[in-house]
């Protein structure tokens, strides 16, 4: 095809000029198969799968923001008068490359347990480790429950729930989410619907109810999650050897007396959070 030439921009807030757009339609209709949509019509009315076809050009195949939008004289007006062969190979490629990496429902199932979190003691910080095994051994010589739901949290587990819930919530563009090397992903789907349409769906599979933290006990290894229970009265010891009686209330998340004991082996219990100990309290 012809070399493109704009009088004026075309796209999402563009003058779009019927000749303009009719022209950038031409141009991505040579391409829209590869970036996962339909034919665009090319009468130079401007509607939303054009814009739509523009952002997803800009993303997957420039690799650049998906304003949705053209300038006269830009890299993506150059871009797509090169219809030769080779080109549009190059564009294929790139394409198909992203839409395999695209959040999304899709994305979770195929990737999320790649990034496991934890539930054993010994993934734990070192030190923390061995406050913690010192600390559930001895409730388990006492003949209570010790049940262990929770250790360390995956950080790049973590990374995704966190972007995952900014992108859903317009809280970041998906082009501003920053590159994470161990996590091959693609927020940005070319659409600002789209692509939080597609966090949601991340959001809603991982069960998030508030925003996650990037940073955390869970994520640094010094907080564990455990659910403890006994049906009698117990005798236990602290870090010291102190022998401490121990009934009612029969559970880990309100007994104070057990707090106290716990806090002497450097295992903190969070009040607020039913199974929550840490290393600091928090």
């Amino acid at each position: 095809m012809p070399d493109i030439t704009l009088a004026s921009s075309v796209g999402r807030g563009g003058v779009n000029a019927r000749e303009d757009v009719a022209a950038i339609q031409q141009g991505l209709n040579t391409r829209v198969g590869d970036l996962g949509l339909g034919v665009l019509r090319s009468d130079g009315m401007m509607d939303e799968p054009t814009m739509t076809a523009i952002g997803r050009y800009q993303s997957f195949v420039m690799g650049m923001p998906s304003g949705g939008r053209i300038d006269p004289g830009g890299a993506m007006v150059s871009r797509l008068s090169d219809s030769s062969p080779s080109t549009l190979l190059r564009e294929r490629l790139a394409a198909q490359a992203v839409q395999r990496n695209l959040s999304g429902a899709a994305w979770f199932r195929a990737n999320q347990a790649r990034f496991p979190n934890s539930d054993r003691i010994s993934d734990l910080a070192p030190g923390f480790a061995v406050q913690v095994d010192s600390f559930v051994a001895m409730l388990r010589r006492a003949s209570a429950s010790v049940r262990v739901s929770s250790t360390r949290r995956n950080r790049n587990r973590a990374w995704l729930m966190h972007y995952a819930w900014m992108v859903a919530h317009g809280q970041i563009k998906p082009d501003a989410v920053p590159e994470n090397k161990e996590v091959d992903i693609h927020w940005d789907h070319g659409d600002a619907r789209a692509s939080r349409k597609a966090a949601q769906a991340m959001v809603n599979l991982f069960h998030i109810r508030f925003k996650p933290s990037l940073t955390s006990n869970h994520i640094d290894g010094t907080a564990i999650d455990m659910t403890i229970s006994w049906d009698q009265a117990i005798t236990v010891t602290d870090a010291s050897g102190k022998t401490v009686w121990i009934d009612h209330p029969r559970s880990g998340s309100s007994n104070g007396d057990l707090h106290r004991v716990g806090a002497t082996y450097g295992v903190r219990k969070l009040a607020t959070d039913p199974p929550h100990w840490s290393a600091d309290g928090h």
